[in-house]
């Protein structure tokens, strides 16, 4: 099988629309529903870049049930409601609005009986979305130290227990203060293993274990960090009830990478999962992926082509001292799998973040093509030196080999999808 590079590009945009596709709350939310209470409220609370998204979801399936609540979304991602409130704010470092609307869904589940039901629906994003100081630090705290996790190359998992031990909301008081209140989560997982804790940084799951890993991350940023948050991550972990919580996974990349499997068979390709939680530096990402792909193409190892290399995860973007470029994640692994490939011919390749927004800029990802070093050289780029200054973005919107969806109003992490040639 031969395919021409418009066939090739064509086949990565619906494998990775596919994996988006089956993570659309509008679709998968309702059969994981439980029953609504018999004599009890309603009360809907949520955050995330589908909250909002979830929240219609919710309100679609349920016509007749008396609901009321709110959720919060990023800024640009809410959509219409007729009983939910829908609230926005900044992400990927709160604002004030991530405050007001951190105590807003407080404020809405307290005073519950055990009669009430509280529908929390949670999803990627939710601890910027969702900000409550613990007491004695200021929201400029954990703006501060927000931008310091960005910026270390820490990972989502590290990063989000850092921030359940400064919330007021998360790490499971979200389900403290809807005590005595019946609570359900459902939960749209953008974290590698589907971890609830990590999930939004947990509000609605109890705050357990990873007291070693946490006390080395603080040793490893101690002098970096304000003296406060370093007492608060040292100290004894704050009790919130324990129990069995009822948190219900709705979509997750291992499902998305099945969806984005089925499609890339329908189209006659031989898919291979790779895994749905890879990790690591970007761009150390990329050289791995490029070696699996020529393997593949070279000597039909782990698959012989036609075939597509499907994997998730996120990985992250150290930066230096040297202010970046404009660039994301997986613009970054995109363009070291291209100088990995050295043009390779049948070996094409899509990255994108699910939820449509590769870090702050207003592409979900890129594509790359054999003769994507070449263009980008014929545009005055030298790509060794973008990669190195971090302005992948820069170079994939010059030759036209971005992919921009607008933002999906889901989120199940990213999505990559190498197509090798038979």
């Amino acid at each position: 099988m031969s395919m021409r590079g418009e066939q090739a590009r064509a086949a990565l945009q619906e494998i990775f629309m596919a994996g988006v596709a089956s993570a659309d709350p509008l679709t998968v939310l309702a059969a994981h529903l439980p029953s609504p209470p018999a004599n009890g409220r309603v009360v809907v609370v949520g955050a995330g870049k589908s909250a909002a998204t979830m929240a219609r979801a919710v309100e679609i399936a349920w016509p007749d049930v008396p609901l009321t609540g709110v959720v919060v979304t990023r800024y640009g991602h809410a959509v219409p409601t007729d009983r939910i409130e829908v609230l926005e704010a900044s992400h990927p470092v709160p604002d004030e609005a991530s405050e007001a609307a951190g105590r807003r869904i407080l404020q809405a589940v307290s005073g519950l009986t055990a009669d009430d039901l509280v529908l929390a629906l949670i999803s990627g994003g939710g601890s910027a979305l969702m900000t409550v100081p613990a007491p004695g630090l200021t929201l400029d705290d954990k703006k501060a130290v927000n931008r310091l996790l960005l910026d270390s190359g820490a990972g989502i998992n590290e990063m989000n227990m850092v921030r359940r031990r400064l919330s007021a909301v998360k790490g499971g008081r979200l389900a403290a203060a809807a005590h005595p209140a019946r609570l359900v989560t459902l939960a749209i997982s953008d974290v590698p293993g589907d971890d609830p804790r990590a999930i939004a940084s947990g509000p609605t799951v109890p705050d357990v274990g990873d007291d070693a890993a946490l006390a080395a991350l603080v040793s490893r940023l101690e002098d970096k960090l304000p003296e406060r948050v370093v007492r608060l991550l040292k100290a004894e972990r704050p009790a919130v009830p324990e129990g069995a919580p009822d948190f219900r996974l709705i979509a997750t990349p291992a499902m998305a990478l099945e969806a984005a499997a089925d499609k890339a068979r329908a189209l006659g390709f031989v898919p291979l999962i790779l895994g749905d939680a890879l990790e690591g530096e970007s761009r150390e990402l990329g050289r791995v992926l490029a070696g699996i792909a020529l393997s593949a193409r070279h000597h039909g190892h782990p698959v012989k082509g036609p075939a597509v290399l499907l994997s998730g995860g996120e990985t992250t973007v150290t930066i230096g001292s040297t202010a970046p470029g404009r660039g994301g994640r997986n613009t970054e692994c995109l363009l070291a799998m291209a100088l990995a490939l050295k043009g390779e011919a049948g070996i094409f390749a899509v990255s994108g973040d699910t939820d449509g927004i590769d870090g702050t800029e207003d592409a979900a990802g890129a594509m790359i093509a054999p003769d994507t070093l070449a263009r980008a050289a014929a545009a005055g780029f030298e790509p060794a030196s973008i990669l190195a200054g971090h302005d992948s973005y820069s170079l994939f919107a010059a030759i036209g080999d971005l992919v921009v969806t607008g933002p999906t109003l889901t989120n199940v992490n990213d999505l990559r999808a190498i197509l090798v040639d038979g």
